[in-house]
């Protein structure tokens, strides 16, 4: 589960990014969900975006997706959508610490 901070972090890292994964009429096929497992290896970060002819919006299409691929939906906004998920062996990204000062 991610923290407020690590979410913002992510956001933040996120807003350069290009978009790689493209939702459309066809909606979440295996297809989509192959390549989004495999970006998601590959960066542990990714955008996606839903184009206006899907019948899905970003949330409904981020969270089936971070589902389907056992990522976390880091935000969606307008017909975006940013999906995390830490690759266990190589890790890229260095999230900042859960740790709560006293």
């Amino acid at each position: 589960m991610l923290t407020s901070k690590q979410r913002a972090q992510l956001r933040g890292m996120a807003s350069t990014m290009d978009t790689i994964i493209i939702v459309g009429k066809g909606g979440i096929t295996e297809n989509v969900i192959t390549q989004v497992t495999d970006a998601l290896k590959a960066r542990e970060l990714i955008k996606g975006k839903v184009l206006e002819s899907s019948l899905l919006t970003a949330k409904e299409a981020g969270e089936a997706l971070a589902e389907a691929c056992k990522a976390e939906q880091v935000q969606s906004i307008g017909s975006k959508f940013v999906l995390y998920k830490r690759n266990e062996k190589e890790p890229k990204i260095e999230l900042v610490s859960a740790k709560k000062k006293k």
